[in-house]
């Protein structure tokens, strides 16, 4: 009878066990353990997702799509005009802090760095509760400002006031726009502004003085007008600048507006950017659908004591959203702009007054105000088109969605966890 094997024997060997190797790129890998991975991922990509805009190009009315396929020129001007951020400064709370600060932070860089404009212009509103802040209170609002748009403050930018910004006709502060002014470029004491840029002239109007009576901020502003108008007819006319034939119109007018002869052509004029959009005297595209309406249905309006405010009849503010008939005809007669820019309206829209100006109301570019924000990128071409594009953002119905889904996934998980270590946990007690 042999000996059984010595495993002290150098000789000795085991004998060798052929083991089939798994197939090549399959790992046995748990579904629980990549789905934080997978979730991390998801957030990421939805993320980028929300901040990015959606632009599509609005061709002009009297050209149809034919102006869709016009290509930008190497000195053409780019502008990103936005309105109506709502900003609550040191009111905030921490949904405001965390969520929609950190995404309108993202709006701007994103859209900066995909659209590349040349200039920022934000069309009043920019506060949400401006007209009851103190001195001292703005100065968050101004941080916070600087704060979401981040490097992007190196590049040129204008901000026009709103109602939000210095108040109904009721408690206008002229002391007050004059600081709040002076903490904005280009403004005068009258909240007013222009600039040029690439040999294009820009006009901003307190369009909030131009709804109230007799009062220094619309005189202010009518001053602007009269000297802007007067040094466009200087530069077309050459050395002939002055104005003649006062007009008389037997419609109800303010006497306060000096009416002026202006031989300018329509559409000669300056690019014009207000907060409260002009009277509509033509068709919009949409056949005048939400054009001119604010409607914000969210917190920071109560839309009941909006409509009690109509019904009392208070003054000019409540009664109408628009710059009243006599002072838009104003406008045209003494501005003959060339494109207008205004906010101050719930949703997007594209008009065309009776004397071909075309007016581009500009939509909220915050969740307080709406679902899905958006804004405008102008691009002013050599000559005197204008390409318009309506840029969409996400919505926060959908970030609000995704994270609640997030959320149950994650408690879903623990407890499963939960449960797999109680079920451990009684069958070692059993087996005591």
């Amino acid at each position: 009878m042999a000996d059984p094997p010595n495993p002290r024997n150098p000789r000795f060997r085991l004998p060798r066990t052929r083991t089939r190797p798994p197939p090549l790129g399959i790992m046995p890998v748990s579904w629980r353990s990549a789905l934080p991975l997978l979730l991390v991922s998801s957030l990421f990509f939805l993320d980028e997702w929300i901040s990015t805009p959606s632009c599509r190009f609005v061709p002009r009315p009297d050209r149809g799509e034919r102006d869709a396929g016009a290509a930008e020129g190497r000195g053409d001007l780019r502008a990103m005009i936005v309105s109506d951020l709502l900003l609550m400064g040191s009111d905030h709370g921490l949904v405001d802090t965390y969520f929609r600060d950190y995404y309108l932070s993202k709006f701007f860089k994103k859209s900066f760095r995909t659209l590349k404009p040349d200039m920022l212009v934000v069309l009043g509103d920019f506060s949400a509760r401006g007209s009851e802040l103190t001195r001292r209170k703005w100065v968050p609002v101004l941080h916070q400002f600087h704060r979401l748009i981040g490097s992007l403050i190196t590049l040129p930018f204008h901000v026009i006031l709103g109602d939000r910004d210095i108040g109904e006709c009721t408690g206008l502060d002229s002391q007050l726009v004059d600081w709040i002014s002076s903490h904005l470029p280009g403004l005068d004491s009258a909240g007013c502004g222009a600039f040029e840029m690439e040999n294009i002239t820009f006009v901003s109007l307190n369009s909030v003085a131009l709804l109230c009576g007799n009062n220094a901020l619309r005189f202010g502003v009518e001053e602007m007008i009269e000297r802007e108008s007067s040094d466009f007819r200087t530069e077309m006319e050459g050395s002939r600048t002055e104005m003649t034939n006062d007009l008389g119109l037997d419609k109800e007018m303010s006497p306060n507006f000096a009416w002026r002869e202006n031989s300018m052509a329509s559409g000669s004029g300056p690019v014009l950017l207000l907060h409260f959009p002009l009277h509509p005297t033509g068709r919009s595209r949409n056949d005048g659908q939400h054009c001119h309406q604010k409607a914000y249905t969210n917190s920071l309006v109560d839309v009941n004591v909006l409509q009690q405010r109509r019904l009392d009849g208070t003054g000019p503010y409540e009664l109408s959203h628009t710059i009243p008939p006599n002072a838009t005809e104003y406008i045209f007669r003494a501005l003959r702009p060339r494109i207008v820019f205004s906010g101050h309206s719930l949703d997007f829209c594209d008009y065309r007054h009776q004397d071909g100006t075309r007016e581009v109301t500009v939509p909220p570019m915050s969740w307080h105000a709406r679902d899905d924000p958006g804004f405008v990128i102008a691009t002013f071409r050599q000559g005197k088109s204008v390409g318009v594009s309506h840029c969409s953002l996400g919505r926060q119905s959908y970030v609000f969605i995704y994270i609640s889904m997030l959320v149950l996934l994650m408690l879903m998980r623990l407890l499963v966890k939960f449960l797999t270590t109680f079920r451990t946990m009684m069958m070692a007690v059993a087996l005591l």
